[in-house]
């Protein structure tokens, strides 16, 4: 069968709820210009986050990014200035939501010497003042392996480091844009050297012509470079852009993997044809601390 003949399966229908929660946490994102990554990357489990779980995923450092992975929505180009307001935006809204745990994830920014490092940290310190009893996950691209750019985020202690290696090694080239699968390891590597207290986590997209044994590789390389939490989704094609869906993975076939990943000695793994790397995050960092 060729790829463009592939049908979505039934357990990928989603369903839509857009309540006065929903609405409502939208029309505050607009009035405060801020950005999710649920939007601009066109989550298919926004409506239960925003709606239901009261979760969302904010995207820090404008909404355009340096790079164009060819698996990604988010709009490609030259991005605007630093805007230096925005930490505190993003601490108002984590407190207005009365989010226990907020995730932080960033557009590539090869533009900036440290990659956005300076604007994440003080965003990461203006949530937690506002937000003290929260928990925070960081999710930046790899800076370009500028390390010290990485410690000016790590020294902010986030409760989570994430950094998404999104897919096998064979694959990386065709997917990804600049990132490379070596350099995501050793980011991830240097994270846990700098401080290992803090748990780190990564994810991969499944779908685009892997083979079981190629994720199970992957998993152990994971593994070889400390990493505690792991995410497994569905490839879901934004775009006709983009590259094309080439296997749709089953609930049963994610479960499988999900035992695997926990028999190689993951704290937690978050696998499921909707699971993104943001999923049930906050989750996770309960997991790591039940099993610290």
């Amino acid at each position: 069968m060729s790829t463009t003949d592939l049908r979505k399966p039934e357990w990928l229908k989603i369903k839509l709820n857009t309540n006065e929660q929903y609405t409502g946490l939208k029309k505050m994102m607009r009035e405060k210009k801020l950005h999710t990554v649920c939007e601009e990357a066109r989550c298919p489990n926004i409506h239960e986050c925003w709606a239901v779980r009261k979760t969302a995923t904010f995207m820090i450092l404008g909404s355009v990014c340096t790079r164009a992975c060819r698996f990604c929505a988010v709009q490609t180009g030259l991005p605007s200035e630093l805007d230096w307001e925005e930490p505190e935006r993003v601490a108002e809204s984590v407190k207005q939501m009365n989010l226990k745990h907020v995730v932080i994830t960033a557009v590539a920014r090869d533009d900036l010497k440290d990659g956005g490092a300076k604007v994440f940290a003080e965003t990461v310190k203006a949530v937690r003042r506002q937000n003290p009893f929260g928990s925070i996950e960081v999710l930046p691209s790899d800076l370009n392996g500028d390390y010290d750019s990485l410690k000016t985020l790590m020294d902010t202690r986030p409760d989570i480091l994430n950094h998404n290696i999104e897919t096998v090694k064979r694959l990386s080239q065709k997917v990804r844009a600049r990132a490379t699968y070596e350099r995501s390891l050793e980011f991830l590597r240097r994270a846990k050297q700098m401080n290992s207290t803090i748990p780190t986590k990564s994810s991969i997209m499944i779908g685009l012509g892997e083979t079981k044994e190629e994720i199970m590789e992957t998993m152990d390389d994971l593994r070889a470079n400390d990493v505690d939490i792991m995410t497994i989704g569905q490839y879901l094609q934004p775009a006709k852009r983009h590259l094309k869906v080439v296997k749709y993975w089953s609930p049963e076939e994610f479960v499988e993997l999900k035992n695997i990943a926990m028999s190689k000695g993951f704290s937690h793994c978050e696998a499921g044809p909707l699971v993104r790397s943001s999923y049930h995050a906050d989750e996770q960092v309960r997991a790591t601390k039940v099993n610290a």
